[in-house]
């Protein structure tokens, strides 16, 4: 009798572990709990020298300690987030980036692109038997191979930097 239940439990074991795997990238977008990359930080607060001299409070607008993550990004990739327009050393760069057409609506049209890829995806979905990592399976046509990538570009006479070995 030992000899029957020692393989069934070792089975049901191993069966258990394997389910409990779930990668970081879960594109089930049906979840109940709040989206954490929404949540922006404050600054932190300050006394001002005189509080006769501080702005009118405005309910329900901004204030001095909101962030403004894309004037952070701009400052941090070394602009001006006050500038308007594109400064005249990098007019070129813009020209050069863009001779072949600038679509106006590329973040909607790619996100319109993507619903569909995953509409797609969606129809076998539920035919598994197995977990599957839905990310990659999604988007594994869009992916490099980053050895013939770079193969590809040394052969065109590319500058590029050496490599991992394949299979690392």
């Amino acid at each position: 009798m030992r000899f029957v239940t020692a393989p069934i439990i070792l089975g049901s074991v191993l069966l258990l572990t394997a389910c409990g795997d779930k990668p970081l990238h879960d594109l089930d977008a049906r979840r109940n709990s709040p989206d954490e990359f929404l949540v922006l930080p404050s600054k932190p607060l300050e006394a001002p020298e005189n509080y006769a001299a501080l702005p009118e409070p405005t309910p329900g607008g901004s204030n001095r300690t909101d962030r403004d993550p894309n004037a952070e990004a701009i400052v941090a990739l070394g602009g001006r987030p006050s500038g308007t327009g594109i400064p005249a050393g990098d007019g070129a760069l813009v020209t050069a980036a863009s001779r072949y057409g600038v679509e106006g609506d590329i973040r909607e049209s790619l996100s319109a692109d993507d619903e569909q890829r995953r509409k797609r995806a969606k129809i076998f979905a539920n035919i598994k038997l197995f977990p599957v990592d839905r990310y990659a399976e999604t988007y594994e046509r869009q992916a490099l191979d980053p050895q013939d990538v770079s193969t590809a570009y040394r052969r065109a006479g590319v500058p590029t930097p050496s490599a991992p070995p394949e299979g690392e």
